[in-house]
């Protein structure tokens, strides 16, 4: 592989080069270990902050990097930019969800169609009611293991302040919330790259305010799968 390069890199260090073609997770953990099940001889891209990424060959034979942005908003626009500036140009985030349909299951994968911008870093960024990914990215999606097509709405909120929110969420079209989809599309478009995003649903609000949560074997399972269709997308 050719030198890393640095040019527009202030919070990523790269160690080595950076593919075209990159896959998003939030979790630096999950680009480990999709990393490890995906790419052949993966080095490590950046390791800087925290935010895991790693370079290798996909099994169809081309460069892929695999790269964290943290939770929310303003951590993945710091990634998603650095990563345009050095030459990133299809972006996949392969994050996880919580469903507010009641029909979505723990563990199913869905491809966000679109996603409404309730978070502040989009808004910043000039999103207005919706935010859009890229549409051939998105119909590849749709044709894996990700073939429900949902609206994700993007929040900066995981806890607290959200009572009362799900309801004009759900009445506004949303399937799922997340934290970042409406991030990547809004400075996808702007940057004139493609971006698109799959999601996990990982977690189910119960009557009452419970919460049903995947976790251990069971949540690595599903990055994997999350990376697996997103590059079959890729490829296509």
């Amino acid at each position: 592989m050719p030198a890393p390069s640095t040019e527009g890199a202030i919070h990523l260090r790269p160690h080595t080069s950076l593919a075209e073609r990159v896959l998003l997770p939030g979790d630096p953990h999950r680009a480990l270990f999709v990393a490890q099940a995906l790419l052949t001889r993966p080095l490590m891209f950046n390791h800087h902050r925290g935010l895991w990424g790693y370079t290798g060959d996909a099994p169809d034979g081309a460069p892929l990097t695999i790269q964290s942005t943290g939770m929310g908003g303003p951590s993945a626009a710091i990634v998603a930019h650095e990563l345009v500036d050095m030459g990133a140009r299809r972006l996949i985030r392969i994050g996880t969800c919580g469903a507010l349909d009641p029909a979505l299951s723990l563990g199913r994968l869905v491809t966000a169609v679109e996603a409404i911008p309730a978070d502040g870093t989009s808004v910043a960024l000039g999103a207005s009611e919706r935010c859009r990914p890229d549409p051939e990215l998105t119909e590849r999606l749709l044709a894996t293991e990700a073939a429900v097509g949902v609206t994700a709405v993007s929040t900066d909120l995981f806890y607290e302040g959200r009572d009362g929110l799900e309801a004009g969420w759900l009445a506004a079209g949303a399937g799922v919330v997340e934290m970042e989809a409406a991030t990547l599309m809004q400075l996808a478009s702007a940057r004139g790259v493609r971006a698109a995003c799959v999601l996990a649903v990982t977690d189910r609000i119960e009557p009452g305010g419970g919460r049903e949560r995947l976790d251990g074997d069971a949540l690595e399972d599903a990055g994997i799968r999350l990376g697996t269709a997103a590059l079959r997308a890729l490829s296509a």
